[in-house]
């Protein structure tokens, strides 16, 4: 049958990402606790396209992650990459991997066991000289009590939830879970998928007793990071979706001051 995509083309323009977006895949990545875990992720591969060639073999990415989808990790990203670039005779190749992660939290007084879930995701390239960059996301809902509205009201203060973004390119393997507990040890308070009675009221007092700002929360995520030593660079944002406002507050540190958000 007559191969389309590899008729030449004279326009004589590469394209830099040409491939597949929006794929919903099942997947299993390493978990600390359970050693894997299995989740669904949304999937975009692409790879670059030389100006000589009409087209790329779209379905080759889908036999790709059929291969891969038990073996996906930070430990086997630039293994995919690799087998993309050779099987799509490409120079570059990158590949955008998100999924929820579940992880078990125990309330901090019952002990009530239940399942959060955090937003991660791997974002990698390989160039054509076989560098490859590997960034890690992962969203982390938190709660905050406001310092100004304790400081100036009678009764109580204002509290909300918000979210924790954080990207990072990092010098050796880690663990999801420790990033997580990074972020949430910098919050007001953590966030649970459970609580009793009892457990409400210790949450409740953690966080009256420790307000942040969403720029404090911010900093101390980013100094957190920088004493790791782990993640050369980082960028991180703080949203709260306000209690008693009709917007959000933002906040946002990249270890690159010349890269803005």
């Amino acid at each position: 049958m007559k191969d389309v995509q590899n008729l030449k083309d004279d326009r004589n323009m590469a394209i830099d990402r040409v491939g597949v977006k929006g794929i919903k895949y099942p997947i299993t990545v390493l978990d600390r606790a359970n050693k894997i875990q299995h989740t669904t992720a949304d999937i975009n591969m692409f790879v670059d396209l030389p100006h000589q060639y009409k087209g790329t073999h779209m379905s080759r990415f889908i036999e790709m992650l059929h291969v891969f989808r038990n073996k996906v990790s930070l430990k086997s990203i630039s293994m995919i990459l690799e087998e993309m670039k050779k099987q799509l005779e490409a120079k570059s190749a990158h590949i955008e991997i998100r999924f929820p992660y579940f992880i078990e939290k125990k309330a901090p007084v019952t002990g009530a066991s239940g399942l959060m879930d955090y937003k991660c995701g791997i974002i990698a390239t390989s160039n054509g000289i076989n560098e490859t960059d590997i960034l890690v996301e992962i969203r982390v809902p938190v709660t905050s009590v406001c310092p100004c509205s304790k400081e100036i009201s009678r009764h109580g203060a204002h509290n909300q939830r918000g979210e924790v973004s954080v990207s990072v390119r990092f010098k050796e393997f880690f663990w999801m879970e420790d990033l997580i507990s990074l972020v949430e040890q910098s919050a007001s308070c953590e966030v649970y998928s459970i609580l009793k009675r009892s457990d409400e009221k210790a949450v409740t007092e953690k966080a009256y007793e420790n307000p942040k700002f969403v720029e404090d929360i911010v900093r101390d995520v980013a100094l957190k990071l920088e004493e790791n030593g782990n993640f050369p660079w980082y960028a991180v944002s703080v949203e709260n979706f306000e209690s008693i406002h009709n917007h959000s507050a933002y906040a946002y540190i990249c270890s690159d001051k010349n890269q803005f958000a």
